[in-house]
């Protein structure tokens, strides 16, 4: 997919994470996994895994052109998604080995009971989705009675329905707008609505404008928003060094981007048709994660787990009707492979 950062008004420019971001989309897949897609099934010699645009994720290019798939064995074809959506559907229909996607998305293949394992967390966002509010406003509790836009949802309506529970308050405490995160960010713009939840580069250009600032961002949600590396059990069974190796290939990615921005950057945003400074306004809130961030992550004991935080997301997407059922959380998380890796 090419994104490409427009002015606000008047546009309804595509989020470099919309469709991964849209928590309808766990729903979607499982309609179409019934053979809509045409992409013929992996072959037996390569890890066949679906990438899409967020940084996060478009950082396995990174991996692929350093050349660290290689450096530790593994026999990888990223297959790049225009649509996110399609990417968890093809996943779901075992077209894929593993996947990138969300926390979230995974709740829906696994409520139908899909061999799907969580193998490794990319990333946390961390600032690059926010409620952003006109300067008069100061906190979230001064959004009692006022309009919000937002994408209903997805993730901005998740960011919001945890900013009110945080201080106290219930998603009937505001009137939301339901606008595509373009017309969200025109509209608060244009001063048509008090606040809205929109995502980079949009936050960045509302706060570069002066006309509004974020009281709340997704920094303030550690582990609600996670990103992962999702795989088939029965890839796990069949490629399994394949995947320990590109675990190990993902650490390298990150100590690469840590130490070298500038290039990390220069080839992420060639993938999606950026310039690198363009790209770089992501990076910031994006918290890549490492060895120990993972290994916190898939601990089950730990407090912003992806076991510990599922019934939080879950019952969001219970409420609204968004999966059919209750997901079993720690049957969806395989951490014996980043064990593996790490010996």
């Amino acid at each position: 997919m090419s994104f490409k950062p427009a002015h606000l008004l008047g546009t309804t420019a595509a989020r470099p994470s919309a469709l991964r971001r849209a928590l309808l989309s766990s729903c979607a897949a499982l309609a179409v996994a019934a053979g809509v897609l045409s992409m013929p099934r992996p072959a037996a010699a390569e890890v066949k895994v679906g990438v899409s645009d967020w940084p996060g994720w478009v950082a396995w290019y990174v991996a692929e052109q350093k050349g660290f798939f290689k450096k530790h064995g593994a026999d990888v074809k990223l297959v790049w998604f225009a649509n996110y959506t399609d990417s968890i559907a093809a996943l779901s229909s075992g077209q894929l080995d593993a996947n990138s996607q969300t926390w979230s998305d995974t709740m829906g293949p696994l409520a139908k009971g899909l061999p799907l394992k969580t193998i490794l967390v990319n990333d946390n966002s961390a600032g690059n989705d926010a409620v952003v509010v006109s300067p008069k406003l100061k906190s979230i509790k001064d959004l009692k009675g006022k309009t919000v836009a937002l994408e209903e949802f997805s993730v901005s309506h998740f960011v919001l329905a945890t900013a009110l529970a945080k201080n106290g308050m219930k998603p009937s405490d505001v009137k939301i707008t339901n606008l595509s995160a373009g017309d969200a960010a025109a509209a608060f713009m244009a001063g048509r609505v008090d606040a809205a939840v929109v995502w980079n580069p949009w936050i960045h250009q509302i706060e570069a404008s002066g006309k509004g600032h974020a009281v709340f961002t997704s920094k303030d949600m550690p582990g609600l928003i996670p990103d992962l590396l999702v795989a088939q059990d029965k890839a796990i069974k069949a490629k399994r060094k394949d995947l320990v190796g590109m675990i190990k290939a993902w650490f390298d990615t990150v100590a690469f981007i840590a130490a070298k921005p500038d290039e990390a950057a220069q080839i992420m945003s060639k993938v999606v048709s950026l310039k690198p400074d363009e790209y770089k306004v992501f990076l910031p809130g994006t918290k890549f994660f490492d060895a120990a961030a993972n290994s916190a992550a898939l601990d089950a004991k730990n407090p912003q787990s992806l076991v510990a935080v599922a019934p939080t997301v879950s019952s969001f997407l219970l409420a609204h009707k968004l999966i059919d059922g209750k997901p079993d959380a720690a049957k969806g998380v395989d951490a014996s492979l980043l064990a593996e890796a790490l010996k």
